[in-house]
């Protein structure tokens, strides 16, 4: 009814992304993705090797750093976001990334690895400043219900500033349910609310920005198909 056809997903360990696997296999219009969390770095990348040559694994990640929880220490969140990066350029994949507190050494991660092609800010909270310098690089931005918060002012400027062909729309399911679901488990036809939200604080048509964000997702994941 929402009208969701496509879906990523996300690894964040072994455990989820073999789970995420055995889904895309299940059902159509369903991929995954390999990664290890920096939440889980900790547990190492060779955890996650043996996925990804599983055909239903379409991009690399999530990956990058959190330095707000440290569930992880942070040299191994460096060396565990850095050899992601290394395979998904092996791979040929996309990279998702996750980062928290950490941009500085985010970007300089991706500097001194080169960043791949295809890469894409997951749950992206950063502000106009970052939105730039992600983009500078060549990123896509994606947003959550983070952006449908009143309160998420800064995030608004960055969904303003982001060209129309470098935006993104997520759930980040089940957590932050988009107004009017807040504090409520998400789902994936929420999506809808993210894109009314987009939509709204760049004046333009839901349509519009729906149809933006699908074909890019697209481009930015190409084992989704034309």
């Amino acid at each position: 009814a929402a009208g969701v056809t496509t879906m990523i997903t996300v690894g964040c360990d072994a455990t989820t992304t073999a789970s995420a696997i055995d889904t895309a296999s299940r059902y159509d219009g369903i991929y995954a993705t390999a990664g290890l969390h920096p939440h889980e770095a900790k547990f190492g990348v060779d955890t996650i090797v043996e996925f990804l040559d599983d055909p239903h694994v379409i991009a690399i990640g999530e990956c990058g750093l959190d330095y707000y929880y440290d569930h992880s220490p942070r040299s191994i969140q460096r060396d565990v976001f850095a050899a992601q990066i290394q395979l998904a350029h092996a791979h040929g994949l996309p990279l998702i990334v996750h980062t928290r507190d950490a941009w500085a050494d985010t970007f300089d991660i991706l500097a001194a690895e080169g960043m791949p092609e295809r890469t894409v800010f997951h749950c992206f909270t950063g502000g106009p400043e970052e939105a730039q310098q992600c983009l500078d690089l060549g990123a896509y931005l994606s947003f959550s219900g983070i952006v449908s918060f009143k309160s998420a002012t800064a995030l608004h400027d960055a969904a303003r500033l982001c060209p129309i062909d470098r935006l993104l729309a997520e759930t980040d399911s089940p957590y932050l349910a988009p107004a009017p679901h807040r504090g409520r488990s998400n789902q994936p036809a929420y999506v809808t609310y993210v894109v009314q939200a987009l939509a709204g604080l760049r004046d333009t048509t839901t349509d519009s920005v729906r149809d933006a964000t699908s074909a890019n997702a697209r481009l930015a994941f190409p084992a989704l198909g034309p």
